[in-house]
């Protein structure tokens, strides 16, 4: 009986060891919310290290809400698409103090690449207090969509000029972003609004993209529009309420409020059933929408056009140091 209960007390002492090693079984990994680009990237980034939906347990959670998880134990992994340097990660070391940033290996990063409009960038070290070395991983670019049907093409031209010429009033760290210079990031393959083309040829700016048709009228313009964003712990909420406000300061006779929302898919999809003016997106979902592919397989977005480039997305995979997690090639 006394060796019973020694080898029992063995293998006690293994499965605690190999918990705290990041073994133990399937971990909680915070994946974005439904219908939206986070959760689409999310699965492709574990599909490129052999991991389907029964080798992990899906969180479906907007960055705020995963990054409480995260710093108090029930998340052991939360994948984000955020801008550079992200304020909630930098609150989440804050209060834990042990954040680690989890990088891509070069196969995975070619899985992506080959499989999505995602390309390599690299996050040099420093970028965060706690990070120590660069990390490898990918990144698109968050773009403003705009309904035809509801945008005519002044109003298109004030929201483009307003994004560039107005930005440095805009206190979040992305708005930095937001520069002539930029303005036509991720607007590739895309149809643009004629007036935010106006807008960027009068300032010296070659737009070669295909025109949207506008069905909107400025002559029966209504007063109050919506902007989509996405979850309140993640960019798009705080950056698109300042873009809100500084719209509704410098552009006559509208009011333009910012909702909550799951992001990309969703803002588009909803531009697509006419519920929604302007959405702002991750360039490869709206690629996705004007296509019909992906999640809008047999329900392509017609009605949305591109406004400007905001700033670039870049996946962010975060743990803790506790979880003793070095790389998503330890969750196989």
């Amino acid at each position: 009986m006394r060796k019973i209960g020694s080898i029992v007390l063995v293998l006690a002492a293994l499965m605690l060891t190999l918990s705290a090693c990041g073994g133990g079984g399937k971990k909680n990994i915070a994946i974005g919310p439904a219908a939206s680009e986070t959760n689409n990237v999310s699965r492709l980034i574990l599909e490129a290290y052999g991991l389907g939906e029964g080798d992990y347990k899906a969180f479906q959670e907007g960055f705020g809400d995963a990054a409480d998880g995260v710093q108090d134990g029930n998340i052991d992994i939360s994948i984000g698409i955020l801008g550079l340097p992200a304020a909630s990660i930098e609150s989440l070391q804050a209060s834990t103090g042990d954040v680690k940033m989890l990088g891509l290996s070069d196969k995975a990063i070619e899985h992506i690449e080959k499989n999505s409009e995602y390309k390599r960038l690299t996050i040099p070290k420093g970028t965060y207090d706690f990070q120590t070395e660069d990390i490898e991983t990918v990144t698109a670019y968050a773009i403003l969509m705009a309904n035809v049907d509801t945008i005519d093409e002044e109003l298109g031209y004030e929201l483009a000029k307003s994004m560039i010429e107005n930005a440095g009033e805009n206190t979040h760290a992305q708005a930095k972003q937001m520069t002539l210079e930029n303005a036509l990031r991720g607007a590739e393959g895309l149809p643009i609004h004629p007036g935010a083309k106006r807008y960027y040829e009068e300032q010296g700016l070659t737009v070669p993209n295909e025109v949207a048709t506008l069905t909107a009228d400025a002559s029966k313009r209504k007063s109050e529009f919506i902007l989509g964003t996405g979850s309140q712990g993640g960019t798009y909420y705080p950056l698109g309420g300042e873009m809100a406000n500084l719209w509704n300061k410098y552009i006559d006779g509208v009011n333009i409020t910012n909702t909550e929302t799951g992001a990309s898919v969703e803002n588009l999809a909803t531009i697509r059933d006419g519920k929604m003016d302007l959405g702002m997106t991750v360039h490869v979902p709206a690629l996705q929408a004007l296509r019909g592919e992906g999640d809008f397989n047999g329900s392509e977005v017609k009605n949305a056009a591109f406004i400007g480039h905001i700033y670039p997305e870049v996946v962010q995979i975060v743990t803790r140091e506790k979880t003793k997690i070095k790389s998503l090639d330890s969750l196989k």
